[in-house]
């Protein structure tokens, strides 16, 4: 177990107010974004590596409640898709990622459970290893040169849990520790496959030399990232940093090394801070336990009885987000509530109880009868249709066949009569069609979509 001291502890208080970033509230309202987002359709990612595309990147940074942690190197935005598809919220439909039921039911349930969820799969479940966003180290992809990134992130999770919560851990000093408590990532699986690693010249830049492969050089450019990227973009730890460039400089005597600014987005990394969401997740604490608010939570909505929407003061991008998918928003602040839009909603795969309650707790008065009743209206529309699935369809050559086949004691109950010549079979019951049908004395020719009796 890491022992830490005072020293350790306060190294990190002394910077620049500016530069530290307190996560786990913001964190909360992220993850609520990001899941409406994915919801309507807004995130791509490669088909081939499960990463976000540049466009997806940019718009989850533009819908982060303080945006990304540096203007202009992506990281919660980058994070956010991959704990997703990690957490099995999401999945790749071609290149746009779709809401699970998982997701789904992820809407409607407790931030603080669903973020603890996704720490717990990104350990076992991980779309990408996080080495490879240390981009200035090449050679990575080359075979039986990394170690498994699984067991890496694990050990970096276990050094986390020794963090006492809600104190300041200055990095370096949790480095030492990390070495001093046998809690390494080991990132090349042997002394041969530092060879293959290098910075910018296979040859000459390689880290294979002596001194050119500290455990700063490696392990400790591979722990910030698993730290700063996916722990605390989903508010498991409070941050300290600054500019990477130039913040380390362990770096340069590698060859090329001097041309970099910096060898990684995450050397700006100073502190850690393990934040009661973090603990909880660590399962270093039974239960959760937020800070108390430092003022009382206000109700921004108003429902008139013509059923607009008005968000009375500020509201988050994921509470606009919801408004948005199940209603029209007319003006910057007014949304407006309607048969078709609750209808798209419900296509979409929305619950409008879910957005009743929704509504219900943003506003200080009742919701008004036309709202619940149109509500209603829609549900009770919605399930007079009811999806059977994919059919075969079998024509038959008169009506006289086709009756003979569904009062078939062995296949009525395989079968279904669409009109008068016209039998549907569902997928799964098609073997045992053509068998019964076999001892009728008939047989479905082999090709085509459907076939003709």
């Amino acid at each position: 177990m890491i022992d830490f001291d005072e020293e350790g502890y306060v190294n990190a208080v002394d910077h620049s107010p500016e530069q530290v970033r307190f996560t786990e509230e913001e964190a909360l309202a992220n993850l609520r974004a990001v899941l409406e987002l994915c919801a309507a359709g807004e995130l791509r990612c490669s088909d081939k590596t499960g990463r976000p595309l540049a466009a997806t990147v940019r718009t989850v940074g533009a819908h982060l409640v303080r945006g990304d942690f540096y203007a202009e190197e992506p990281i919660a935005a980058f994070a956010w898709p991959l704990l997703l598809q990690a957490g099995g919220l999401a999945s790749l439909d071609g290149t746009r990622l779709r809401l699970t039921p998982k997701g789904r039911a992820a809407l409607g349930n407790p931030s603080v459970e669903v973020i603890r969820v996704l720490w717990r799969r990104w350990l076992t479940h991980a779309v990408i290893d996080e080495s490879s966003r240390v981009e200035h180290i090449k050679g990575q992809q080359a075979r039986n040169v990394l170690t498994s990134a699984k067991t890496r992130r694990q050990v970096v999770a276990a050094a986390l849990a020794t963090c006492p919560p809600d104190k300041w851990v200055d990095v370096d000093f949790l480095f030492a520790s990390m070495r001093r408590g046998n809690l390494s990532p080991t990132i090349a699986r042997t002394e041969t496959a530092l060879w293959k690693l290098y910075l910018v010249d296979p040859e000459y830049g390689s880290l294979g030399y002596d001194g050119h492969h500290d455990w700063e050089l490696l392990e400790g450019r591979y722990t910030p990232a698993v730290l700063f990227e996916y722990a605390g973009t989903p508010g498991l730890i409070d941050l300290d940093y600054v500019d990477p460039r130039g913040a380390r400089e362990d770096y340069v005597d590698n060859w090329g090394g001097d041309d970099l600014d910096a060898l990684s987005r995450y050397d700006g990394l100073v502190a850690v801070r393990l934040t009661a969401l973090g603990a909880y997740a660590l399962g270093l604490a039974d239960t959760y336990q937020p800070a108390e608010p430092k003022t009382a939570r206000t109700r921004p909505l108003k429902v008139l009885p013509n059923l607009d929407i008005v968000a009375m003061g500020d509201i988050g991008v994921a509470d606009r987000l919801v408004l948005s998918a199940h209603a029209e928003q007319t003006a910057d602040r007014v949304w407006t509530v309607s048969a078709a839009g609750l209808l798209v909603a419900l296509d979409n795969g929305r619950d409008l109880g879910e957005f009743v309650d929704f509504v219900a707790e943003r506003t200080e008065h009742d919701l008004p009868d036309g709202l619940r009743v149109l509500v209603a209206d829609v549900e009770r529309r919605s399930s007079q249709l009811t999806d059977l699935g994919h059919l075969r369809v079998i024509e038959c050559a008169d009506p006289a066949l086709a009756a003979l086949i569904t009062r078939d004691r062995a296949l009525r109950g395989l079968c279904r009569p669409i009109g008068d010549r016209h039998l549907a079979v569902r997928p799964d019951q098609e073997l045992k069609f053509r068998k019964a049908l076999l001892q009728l004395g008939h047989v479905i020719p082999s090709g085509g979509r459907g076939a003709r009796l």
